[in-house]
């Protein structure tokens, strides 16, 4: 049985491509299309570290596949012209899904910041354990002020005015370790067991990424994402090809991928704000800034 719905273009604009949608509502594996819309002008990157694609993931490679297990594809303009496209995927997780968007930087796992159950599944699909810290993807400084205790006053090298420094790095390719506040869930703080080191820890990670697709989809979700970055279970590299992405993580529970090209292999930097003074505990994409105090720590190196 298959329920069926069309608009025209940007729902209901005179003159659009239209649209059809389709969606199989019985317990066969799911087939979602989009038919009619002009293929979009994708800007490929050269990779620097990329999980080879397999000559049997070829039939995976057609754009705007219609992958036959309930996994929604969506392929999408980098630039964000048709983000109505990204309408499916809303509704998908505010209904508790977890699925692929870009970034700034790499692909991120995502979900919705307020299902407890959807956080615990990400978990699960990606096989993070529970030491792992899980970031938030927010849409502006308003949420980091809401889900952590926000950004320190100075540091003890007379910089009194860290937010003014740190609003010329947002949006931007950076990750800050903040203090989570009471409203952030469990399920991102909670790194461990009741004997574990890692119970009390109560930070986070939080970025505004500088991404038109990320953005339009955080406007339309009307709130943050929990995420985590894309990586190979087995060669331990970033997956830079969404449609690869697809293959590897469909069949592990992923319910939906927005393709806006390959990315480049470089992730966020991250920048620790709970200690004295910000510490860079990994360079990134985002450039080294004066008042930020380089070290070393391995426990940042798996974020996005």
């Amino acid at each position: 049985m298959l329920l069926e719905a069309r608009a025209q273009g940007h729902w209901g604009v005179a003159g659009a491509v239209p649209l059809t949608f389709r969606r199989s509502l019985c317990s066969v594996p799911t087939r979602v299309s989009f038919h009619g819309a002009a293929p979009p002008q994708i800007r490929r990157f050269q990779p620097l570290a990329v999980v080879k694609r397999s000559p049997k993931r070829l039939k995976y490679s057609a754009p705007r596949f219609t992958k036959e297990d309930g996994l929604l594809y969506v392929q999408v303009d980098p630039l964000g012209s048709d983000s109505w496209k990204l309408d499916p995927v809303v509704e998908l997780l505010k209904g508790g899904a977890v699925g692929v968007i870009p970034t700034d930087t790499l692909y991120a796992i995502v979900c919705d910041l307020s299902s407890h159950s959807a956080i615990e599944r990400l978990r699960r699909i990606k096989e993070i354990e529970p030491s792992k810290p899980l970031s938030i993807i927010c849409r502006s400084f308003r949420d980091i002020d809401t889900y952590t205790t926000g950004f320190p006053r100075g540091n003890d090298q007379g910089l009194t005015d860290i937010f003014r420094a740190v609003k010329h790095c947002l949006p931007g390719p950076y990750t800050f370790i903040l203090t989570a506040s009471k409203q952030l869930p469990k399920q991102c703080t909670r790194y461990g067991t009741a004997t574990s080191r890692y119970a009390s820890r109560k930070n986070v990670g939080v970025r505004i990424p500088d991404d038109p697709v990320c953005q339009a989809l955080l406007d339309k979700i009307d709130g943050p994402l929990i995420s985590t970055s894309v990586k190979s279970p087995e060669e331990n590299e970033w997956i830079l090809d969404p449609v690869i992405i697809a293959d590897v993580y469909g069949p592990e529970g992923l319910d939906f991928v927005v393709d806006a090209g390959l990315r480049v292999a470089d992730p966020s930097t991250v920048v620790d704000m709970t200690a004295s003074s910000p510490r860079l505990i990994r360079q990134g994409k985002g450039p080294k800034q004066p008042w930020m105090i380089a070290v070393d720590d391995d426990s940042a190196r798996d974020g996005n």
